[in-house]
């Protein structure tokens, strides 16, 4: 009988047997199940694995396998009713909101179903990835004397160092005393607002921009107002006119590459920003999120704002996070004068210092002969994959126009025709099999018309890409933009 028999036959038949045997005892070697139900190796192995499956038994490797403690009955849920009024108590006149809509970052973050495409990741793909250099950095970091000890709360003097020669450039505009090693380009915006702004205060924001950095101004209580950006920026005279109308003392931005337009601040208007702050008495808190995904035709890249500028109006935030791995969120901070000061306190409150491990192996990471190589390739892999979706948009999906093709980071930025509907637009490409990010959270205020971002940093390459854009195809494409 057992000649011919299923796997789940047998795996039955050991099912019922189970009660022989104590929580611990061993079940009999894989060899005597094969001699006993007269069965191959292979089958006993696909039997015990579902039995395991199932959590009915364990395999411990050169032991054997033993049945697994039986699972209890999970206890009925109490009554979690009455957190509802303890939630909302005395909520109405509360400056910082203790809820916070994070529906932006987790869209964001959030990991495409199985058999999904996803064109919304800000995180390059596993094949990308400097995987080896990183496990390689990391086993380096684990043999360094004093790796497990407590880290300097400001970070490793080494680290800061190269940061600070990162940021300032080759003539040495910031150093190593300026800057804070933190946990990822999240983490310092987050910190930089709340050193910087009040609950309450009203906080300059470029529109569109990054939904994480309005979730961060929401949370804390801040009011996000939109300064417009166009294809070289944000525009200098919209953000004089909302510094005057709103009294801000803050105002974030990318100026390379920006997020979502992929825009870069032109030359002439990077010192009229830093001189418009300053005659406000403003800070300007530089997302450098994206100088490490350049791609192969970006040319020289500008300086930093944070090393033009002489009277610290600059907060720099720099990451390693983007260039490498969502699992390596090691950053810093970089500013001066008294802000210093509180920028380091607010963090220490908050996380004491960043693990010493994890930064240890930052250090060996971007010291390593790996390091430079690496980010020649993601530079070139970029320039061809922007390259491959954006013909393909062109060509299979007319109706969605791109105003700008950047020259690094990883999304593009395409407009829909006048009337359609961006969040329908996502929907219906999700039930189609890719997943895009629709436009409207990108916009703290009425967005000037629909968008859609279409990331291709996340897929595993070009076969990917060109599937994504055929299922969206499948869709019915949105209607070109009528001739004016």
């Amino acid at each position: 009988m057992y000649e011919r028999s299923s796997v789940a036959e047998l795996a039955e038949s050991l099912r019922s047997e189970l009660d022989r045997y104590s929580v611990g005892g061993k079940l009999p070697s894989s060899r005597a199940l094969v001699e006993r139900y007269r069965v191959s190796p292979v089958t006993v192995s696909r039997a015990l694995a579902q039995l395991a499956a199932e959590r009915l038994v364990v395999t411990r490797p050169g032991a054997g396998v033993f049945r697994a403690q039986p699972r209890t009955a999970v206890p009925a849920p109490g009554d979690t009713s009455w957190q509802e009024v303890a939630l909302s108590a005395e909520g109405a006149g509360e400056v910082v909101p203790r809820s916070v809509d994070a529906s932006g970052v987790l869209a964001c973050l959030a990991a495409p179903p199985p058999g999904v495409i996803g064109l919304n990741s800000g995180y390059l793909h596993p094949s990308i990835q400097p995987e080896r250099a990183m496990s390689a950095a990391l086993a380096r970091a684990g043999r360094r004397p004093g790796a497990w000890e407590r880290p300097p709360m400001e970070g490793l003097p080494e680290l800061r160092d190269w940061f600070a020669r990162e940021i300032g450039g080759a003539a040495g505009a910031v150093g190593a005393a300026d800057v804070l090693i933190t946990a990822g380009g999240q983490s310092a915006l987050t910190t930089a607002l709340r050193a910087l702004a009040p609950p309450g205060a009203p906080i300059l924001v470029e529109s569109p921009t990054y939904p994480g950095l309005l979730a961060i101004a929401r949370a804390s209580g801040c009011r996000p107002v939109p300064v417009p950006v166009d294809a070289d920026g944000v525009r200098p005279e919209l953000l004089a006119a909302a510094f005057d109308a709103t009294g801000a003392r803050v105002f974030v931005c990318q100026p390379l590459f920006q997020n979502p337009t992929g825009a870069v601040l032109a030359p002439g208007r990077r010192a009229e920003v830093l001189r418009i702050a300053r005659s406000a008495g403003a800070f300007v808190v530089e997302d450098d999120y994206a100088r490490a995904l350049a791609h192969e035709d970006a040319g020289p890249l500008p300086a930093t704002l944070a090393a033009e500028d002489q009277d610290g109006v600059v907060v720099h935030v720099r990451s390693l996070t983007k260039a490498t791995s969502p699992s390596l969120r090691v950053g810093a901070l970089a500013a001066r004068g008294p802000v210093l000061d509180r920028l380091r306190a607010i963090q220490v409150v908050d996380s004491f210092f960043v693990s010493r491990p994890l930064q240890e192996a930052a250090l060996e990471l971007v010291g390593a002969p790996a390091w430079p190589r690496h980010l020649r390739s993601v530079a070139a892999e970029l320039r061809h994959r922007r390259d491959l979706l954006a013909g393909a948009l062109r060509r299979e999906l007319p109706g969605l126009t791109l105003p700008h093709l950047p020259s690094g980071g990883y999304q593009l930025w395409a407009r829909m025709a006048e009337g359609e509907d961006d969040a329908g637009f996502a929907a219906a490409a999700l039930r189609a099999g890719v997943a895009v990010a629709a436009g409207r959270p990108y916009f703290c205020a009425e967005p000037p018309g629909p968008y859609v971002r279409l990331s291709f940093a996340g897929v595993s390459g070009a076969a990917e890409l060109g599937e994504a854009v055929r299922r969206l195809r499948s869709l019915g494409a949105p209607a070109p933009e009528a001739p004016a």
